[in-house]
């Protein structure tokens, strides 16, 4: 029983587990079989595992002095999703709170949540929100989520309460000023009245643009607690007219070019960036181009006035994303022992209408049908692929209607050898991951990306064009496939993507493919090293 207690403790944390590990049968209390383990590298794996971390935890504590994080955001998976914030939004808290810190999660309480089943228990007092010359009163929801972080939902059903969560049909909401601004607005309330009740939060920590006005808000309230603002993407920067400005509070001489003014309209990203205490962005890479010209998306000279812009690369949560223990696919398998990955091609093979092959090579690419993402790249190699080797494609994602025609058309041209599901469950896209064996990650630019890291711990190599946090968390692989860890471009051109989609579908035929993919889906990608980093940025901002 104690074996297959350390065993799924190992692989549900992503260590890989040795084979004489295995073949241990562990007799009485976990210390007396450490004390007998002769390898350093085992000790270290160990060193991952729930069971031992919590040991250890127990004898030389956790992070220092706990902290109190109000966490501000928009997405949560798995509730709320529309790309990888929803994601960071579920982990980073959740590890935070490993670490011995509490960490409340603010975000409004969208119709999504209706049908989640979490329970929620209603206050009393609603909070009265004025911004310019209306007034909101919004009812807060408390719950506590399975990591045990807390929950904290605002309710303002006019605002949103509606079947997207910033537009539908490809068009924004019309009024996203005033519904974020009510968010964060709510949000700067609550780290009030923890003001005024002398237990305050030790940092509050805005994500991009929706949330941004809250650093606006609490220094207009005269708080103290310290702000952190970590861009994922800031080529949405949150833009409106000029005459918005007034509806969310605030006034005419904060329009001006070190506020919120951002050629002639307003920037609710700029606003945040120049009243945070402090900046983050998703990968040291990105944190240097949003510095440029060429990648600041004209906000670069307000981060280099700002100072130090801190990368720090994201995390997988090996909790969701492990095949040695997802239950979406059809069978698990973990790097040491990867037989079941062709099983979960087969499968999937089946469930698309694919022919069944596990020779194959099998590409997919999964993720927002867009520009940025590459995608109009996808749809122009895809002829080329079918005419250059037997590949097979999936393809996974919604998004631009456009884009979605080009590779619909694109796919229709291969013969039975390629599918496009459009808005793939998120079930189907753990089994793409399971079955490929190369995923597509052509972004013109990405600040962090986390399709990449997915696919290597699922044993699929990317293929990505070189920036912003491609860069940080892919080695491009020699011709011998004795280092590396993926296969990178350097244009973001379709030339370039075909390039290297063939590099690597040759490689895949090569008799160091298996071991390539082994040392892939090694690699440590947990989020406890990112959680750490921001327990350091949030001590830099206390006072």
């Amino acid at each position: 029983m104690f074996t297959s207690l350390l065993r799924e403790s190992m692989l549900r944390l992503g260590a890989a587990v040795p084979a004489h590990v295995r073949q241990v049968r562990l007799r009485g209390l976990l210390a007396p079989v450490l004390a007998s383990i002769r390898s350093r590298r085992l000790v270290n794996i160990l060193s991952r595992t729930e069971i031992y971390r919590g040991l250890e935890l127990k004898k030389h504590g956790r992070s220092g002095v706990p902290m109190e994080i109000l966490f501000v955001t928009t997405e949560l998976a798995p509730y709320i999703k529309v790309g990888g914030l929803a994601d960071v939004s579920a982990a980073l808290p959740k590890t935070l709170k490993a670490l011995g810190h509490k960490v409340t999660i603010v975000m409004p309480r969208f119709a999504a949540f209706e049908q989640s089943g979490l329970l929620m228990a209603r206050r009393l007092t609603s909070l009265h929100l004025e911004l310019g010359d209306k007034s909101y009163d919004v009812t807060v929801f408390d719950g506590r989520l399975s990591s045990q972080v807390d929950l904290v939902l605002i309710d303002a059903p006019d605002l949103f309460g509606r079947q997207g969560v910033y537009g539908e049909r490809g068009e924004d909401y019309a009024d996203n000023a005033i519904r974020f601004a009510v968010l964060s607005r709510a949000a700067a309330e609550l780290a009030k009245q923890r003001e005024e009740a002398s237990s305050p939060f030790d940092v509050v920590h805005i994500n991009d643009w929706p949330s941004a006005l809250c650093a606006k808000y609490m220094k207009n309230l005269g708080l103290k607690t310290p702000v952190l603002l970590t861009i994922h993407n800031g080529a949405h920067q949150g833009i409106f007219p000029k005459d918005v400005l007034s509806r969310i509070g605030l006034l005419a001489s904060d329009f001006t070019l070190d506020g919120i003014e951002f050629y002639g309209s307003l920037n609710l990203l700029k606003q945040g960036i120049v009243s945070t205490d402090g900046v983050t962005t998703v990968s040291p890479r990105y944190a240097c181009e949003i510095q440029t010209e060429e990648g600041g998306a004209r906000l670069d000279g307000v981060l280099r006035a700002k100072g130090r812009i801190v990368g720090i690369v994201n995390g997988v949560d090996y909790g969701v994303w492990n095949p040695a223990t997802d239950s979406n696919l059809a069978a698990r398998f973990d790097a040491e022992d990867v037989t079941n990955k062709a099983r979960c091609k087969g499968a999937l093979q089946k469930e698309v209408g694919l022919a069944i092959s596990s020779h194959v090579p099998l590409v997919a690419s999964v993720g927002r049908i867009d520009t940025q993402k590459g995608t109009d790249l996808v749809a122009e190699v895809l002829p080329r692929i079918f005419r250059g080797s037997d590949a097979q494609v999936v393809l996974a994602g919604d998004g631009d209607v456009t884009l979605i025609k080009k590779l619909e058309s694109a796919v229709a041209k291969g013969h039975g050898r390629a599918v496009f599901v459009r808005a793939a469950a998120e079930a189907l896209v753990h089994r793409i991951f399971a079955a490929a064996d190369i995923v597509l990650v052509p972004s013109r630019f990405e600040p962090c990306g986390l399709v990449q890291m997915y696919a290597q711990r699922y044993g699929a190599l990317p293929v990505a064009h070189a920036t912003g946090g491609l860069v940080d968390t892919i080695v491009d692989c020699d011709a011998k496939l004795e280092t590396g860890t993926g296969f990178l471009f350097a244009e973001p051109t379709a030339e370039a993507l075909f390039s290297a989609t063939s590099r690597a579908i040759a490689a895949s035929q090569l008799r160091a493919w298996p071991l390539l993919r082994r040392r892939v889906m090694r690699l440590d990608r947990g989020w406890e090293r990112a959680a750490r980093q921001y327990e350091l940025a949030y001590k830099s901002l206390v006072r």
